[in-house]
């Protein structure tokens, strides 16, 4: 019997361990484009061993909840930013690293508009739209050597709604 976890509202005070929430909250830092644009700046720490920082384009099944987490992976060498193309929330799952392994995961539900930055070594779910379309400007390493590590667990866990 797979054991459940539920979902909470992704906020960056929760997130932190894990990496960044990318959002616009507040006034804007700057005033650009001759007082058009509000530009929020510099929302993601980049964090790459070596190689460049690439932008992909990923287009993904939605997923419904409960959903059966059975693998997370992570990035030894490089931090991985999701920023969604629609205006649809997301499920978000990472775990605590110990000693190599996952820990307990913990499950977050953005708010449509929300992205994330997973830091560099940040065990994670795959990507997981809650609703399509499931398109997304992805943000990450590109270079040579490994930079994927799964982890399958025994004992799926069940994701289900806070």
């Amino acid at each position: 019997m797979s054991e459940q976890v539920g979902t909470a509202p992704l906020t960056a005070k929760a997130f932190a361990p894990f990496g960044d929430v990318i959002e616009m909250t507040g006034d804007p830092d700057k005033i650009i484009n001759q007082g058009q644009c509000g530009r929020y700046h510099d929302l993601a720490r980049l964090d790459f061993t070596d190689g460049r920082a690439g932008i992909s384009l990923f287009n993904a099944n939605s997923r419904s909840l409960p959903y059966q987490l059975d693998m997370v992976e992570r990035h030894p060498e490089g931090s991985q930013v999701f920023i969604p193309m629609t205006h649809q929330p997301f499920l978000v799952v990472v775990a605590p690293d110990e000693g190599g392994r996952p820990g307990h995961p913990q499950a977050f539900v953005t708010n449509p508009g929300q992205g994330v930055n997973y830091f560099r070594g940040t065990w994670h779910g795959v990507l997981t739209p809650l609703h399509g379309p499931g398109l997304f400007a992805v943000i990450d390493r590109i270079g040579g050597g490994a930079n994927l590590e799964e982890f399958w667990f025994d004992t799926p866990f069940e994701i289900i709604g806070g």
